[in-house]
């Protein structure tokens, strides 16, 4: 078992920036792929960014290339997502994932569906 706590989440003006964390316990945590997934009012949750089992390679969706890192400190079983240039489109619960699969195919919309452990997740707000 995995257990997966996200923090950091809270309320920034477009263009600002915001760190989230997910601390991991139980399972050798280095054995995931880890990653992102966030689910705005309404919609339904998609995949946001995911990180190999290394920290070596990294799957971002179109919609946050350039503007999202995500990093992982397998020492302090915990990953990042630093985000910047945030917008109001990006308003979400960002939930936290673990899974055996590797995260280059984490893209595809029924990866969702098939995550070994999720977080409960944190609220990010951005206001116009």
């Amino acid at each position: 078992q995995v257990q997966l706590e996200e923090s950091g989440g809270g309320l920034v003006q477009a263009g600002g920036s915001l760190r989230l964390s997910c601390a991991a316990s139980g399972r050798t945590f280095s054995s995931y792929s880890m990653g992102w997934f966030r689910q705005a009012p309404g919609k339904e949750r998609e995949f946001v960014v995911a990180i190999s089992w290394s920290g070596g390679n990294a799957w971002y969706a179109d919609s946050v290339k350039g503007r999202f890192t995500i990093s992982r400190d397998n020492a302090k079983n915990t990953v990042y997502l630093q985000m910047n240039s945030l917008k109001p489109e990006d308003t979400a619960v960002y939930y936290c994932a673990a899974d055996y699969k590797d995260g280059s195919i984490w893209y595809l919309e029924d990866s969702v569906y098939s995550m070994d452990y999720w977080g409960k997740g944190t609220l990010v707000t951005v206001s116009s």
